[in-house]
C-alpha cells in the first residue's frame, strides 16, 4: 500500500547521541544502527519511507525524553529547544514529514503556552508525551494529567483541534526499584510500558476528563496497550458495579472509545490481534504506524502490505484516518490506489 502515515516516528537531539547509546542498550541488539538511525531525521528516514510506501511521517522526541527531567525550569528549556530543532530540521519537507510538540508538563499552563505556540507558529500537527512527568527533589514523584487542574491545558488541546499521543517511558524511582528492578526484562514492551499508560488513560476516563473535553482525541499506541482486550471486564465492572457504586462517567468505556480514543499498530505487527482489535474498537478508530527506529521499517511495513484484509478497511487505517485526524494536505502517493 503506497501512501502510509506513521507517527510513531522517534528523533534525539545530536547532543544526546550517547545518552540513547546507553538507553539503546534496553531495547537494541545493535546499538550503534539504532543511534545513527534515531539521529537521522531527512536522509535514511525518507529513503526507508520511498522503499516502504510511506508517504507521511510524523516524528516526535523519543521517550523517556522530557518527562524524565523533574527540574521544571530545565525541562521546559529543554522542550523548546527540541521543538526548534525538529522544525528547523524538517522545513524543506513538507509533504513528507510533520512534528508532534514535545512539552514539559510540570505545569498545566506552560505546556498548554508551548502548544500553541508549536501548533501556530510551525504547524505542528500536535503533542506527543511520554506518560506521567517526573517531579519532585529527587525526581521519585509522578504528574498525572487528569485532575481538573488539567483542564486549562485539555482546553487548548481541544481548542487547537489538533490530537495528544500518549506515549510510555520506562519506571523510575522506588516504582522501579519496588516493581522492575529484579524483573528488568519485563520493562518497556513487554509488560512496563503497557501498565503505565492504561493506568494513565483509564485515569483520564474515571476522573472525568473526557467528560469535561468531550471533543478531545487522545492516541494510545501499541494496539492500546492492553486495554482492548479487556473492554469486556472494564465495560462490565464500570457499569454494573462502579457506577452503582459511584462512578460517575457519562459514557462507556465503548462510548469513550468510539469519541475520544484512538490506537495505533506501532510496535505490534500481528494480523490476529488486530482483528481482534477491529472487533473491539472499530477501525474507524485504528492508525497504522510503525515505531521507528524501535521497530524495523520493512517488518511493519511488509506485514502491512501484505496482510488480506478488506481494502476500505486498509486504505482507512493506512492512510485516510490519519489524513483526517490530522488535517493533512496533499503528500506523496496521498490519493493512491491500493
Amino acid at each position: 500500500m503506497l501512501g502510509k502515515v506513521a507517527f510513531e516516528e522517534a528523533f534525539i537531539l545530536p547532543s544526546f547521541a550517547e545518552k540513547q547509546r546507553w538507553w539503546a542498550g534496553m531495547f537494541a541488539i545493535d546499538k550503534d544502527r539504532h543511534v545513527a538511525e534515531i539521529l537521522d531525521i531527512t536522509k535514511t528516514r525518507i529513503e526507508y519511507m520511498d522503499k516502504h510506501g510511506v508517504g507521511y511521517t510524523i516524528l516526535s522526541y523519543t521517550a523517556p525524553g522530557v518527562q524524565d527531567i523533574w527540574d521544571p525550569k530545565e525541562a521546559g528549556s529543554h522542550a523548546v529547544e527540541i521543538n526548534d530543532y525538529i522544525a528547523d530540521a524538517i522545513k524543506d519537507h513538507p509533504t513528507r514529514l510533520g512534528a508532534f510538540a514535545t512539552l514539559s508538563m510540570h505545569d498545566p499552563k506552560e505546556a498548554a503556552e508551548e502548544l500553541r505556540r508549536c501548533v501556530t507558529k510551525y504547524g505542528f500537527k500536535g503533542a506527543l508525551v511520554n506518560d506521567t512527568q517526573r517531579a519532585g527533589p529527587d525526581g521519585d514523584d509522578m504528574i498525572f494529567y487528569d485532575g481538573p487542574e488539567w483542564d486549562v491545558f485539555w482546553s487548548t488541546v481541544t481548542d487547537l483541534d489538533v490530537p495528544f499521543y500518549l506515549h510510555p517511558r520506562n519506571p523510575t524511582g522506588t516504582i522501579y526499584e519496588k516493581l522492575w528492578a529484579k524483573r528488568k526484562w519485563l520493562i518497556g514492551p513487554p509488560l512496563s510500558f503497557a501498565q503505565g499508560v492504561s493506568l494513565h488513560a483509564l485515569g483520564m476516563v474515571t476522573n472525568g476528563v473526557f467528560d469535561r473535553h468531550p471533543k478531545l482525541q487522545i492516541i494510545l499506541g501499541h494496539l492500546g496497550e492492553h486495554i482492548p482486550f479487556d473492554m469486556w471486564r472494564i465495560n462490565h465492572w464500570f457499569e454494573d458495579v462502579k457506577k452503582p457504586l459511584g462512578l460517575d462517567c457519562q459514557l462507556t468505556i465503548r462510548e469513550y472509545f468510539e469519541r475520544n480514543l484512538w490506537i495505533t499498530t506501532s510496535g505490534h505487527f500481528s494480523t490476529t490481534t488486530l482483528q481482534f482489535c477491529m472487533q473491539e474498537v472499530g477501525a474507524d478508530r485504528i492508525l497504522f504506524s510503525i515505531d521507528y527506529p524501535f521497530e524495523n521499517f520493512a517488518d511493519a511495513c511488509d506485514w502491512w502490505d501484505e496482510m488480506h484484509m478488506n481494502g476500505s478497511d486498509k486504505k482507512k487505517m493506512g492512510r485516510d484516518n490519519a489524513k483526517a485526524l490530522f488535517k493533512l494536505g496533499e503528500f506523496k502517493d496521498s490519493e493512491a490506489p491500493l
